[in-house]
Order: structure tokens, then sequence, then C-alpha cells
């Protein structure tokens, strides 16, 4: 299980040009527009770099990793931090349990990416966003065989049913924001 899960140097996934790359303050701004929420929760949070930014917006964060390294690594920079060693496919929380629900570049790792979708929308109260590589060959980034499709992600969101999408094309990235 897991098998394409982030194997490399940990601290080059805070390296100012990847804080670049994913247009962080960008994507954050996107999630919390149109709307007011006090909680979220981080899905494949890695180093914090997402939930960060979400502390210093105000909101109580919480998150989860498959790999212990990196939920160490999220805790130096987020203290106030709830994580939680967990896969996305069972996290461990219960229903309506955040505002907001989080994905950044988790979902092409995914293992059973319709599972993922079902759970962070049942512990979602609000909204669900989610952050994946724009579907194109690209030098940074997984080859275009990991990246995801839109039609088949937009698929997979139509069958959890959601109740609104709003599909934004970043420079590198495409955001995708949920209604629950």
């Amino acid at each position: 299980m897991h098998e394409k899960r982030f194997e490399g140097d940990i601290s080059r996934l805070r390296a100012p040009e990847r804080i670049e790359l994913f247009e962080v303050a960008r994507v954050v701004s996107l999630c919390l527009e149109e709307s007011e929420f006090n909680t979220v929760l981080d899905v494949g949070t890695g180093t914090g770099l997402f939930a960060e930014a979400f502390a210093q917006r105000g909101m109580d964060v919480s998150g989860v990793d498959v790999n212990p390294d990196m939920l160490v690594e999220a805790r130096k920079h987020v203290p106030s931090g709830d994580f939680r060693e967990a896969a996305a496919e069972a996290l461990p929380y219960p229903d309506s349990a955040f505002d907001l629900v989080f994905m950044g570049v988790l979902l092409h790792e995914s293992d059973e990416q319709l599972k993922v979708l079902r759970e962070a929308r049942r512990v979602a109260k609000n909204r669900v966003c989610i952050l994946e590589w724009a579907y194109r060959e690209e030098e940074f980034g997984p080859p275009l065989i990991h990246r995801m499709n839109p039609a088949d992600l937009t698929g997979m969101i139509e069958k959890v049913g959601f109740s609104g999408t709003k599909i934004i094309p970043l420079a590198k990235l495409a955001f995708y924001r949920l209604n629950v």
C-alpha cells in the first residue's frame, strides 16, 4: 500500500522555489474564499507547508500523513496543530469534523482515489479543496502517467456526490474547490 509515497529528502519539500511553485498563499486564499472557516484538516500534510499557512490565518489545524517522519517536521512548523499518522483512505475522525478538508498534491499518489474523496467528503462540514499537478508533462513534478486526468477526477468528484465544483487553473497546478 502507498507505493507512490514520498521517499526523498524531506528538507527539499520546503525549498523556496517549491513554495513559489505551489502558490501557497494564493491556494490558501482560494480555499477560504466566500466562507468563514475555523477548522481545517490537511490530508497528506507532509512537512505541514499548507497547515502552517492555514494556522497563520488563525485556523485550528489538524493533519494526517502516512509517513511519521513528515509528521515530525509538520509539528516543528505548527506546534499547535494536531498531527496524526493515518492514510487518506481511512481518516481517524468523525463525520463532519472539519469546516474544510485540504489535499495538496496527494490524490495522484493515493492507491484508492475514490475512497480518499469519500473520506474527505465524510469528515468535511462545508468544503473540500484539492490541489493537483496540471495534466501536462513538466520538468518539475511527477511524470504525466502519475498525474490526474481532469476528466477522470471530475467523474470521481461527481460520483462521490459533491454539490458544486469550481476548477481554477494555476501556473503549474490545478485547484479544485468542492462544496459538500
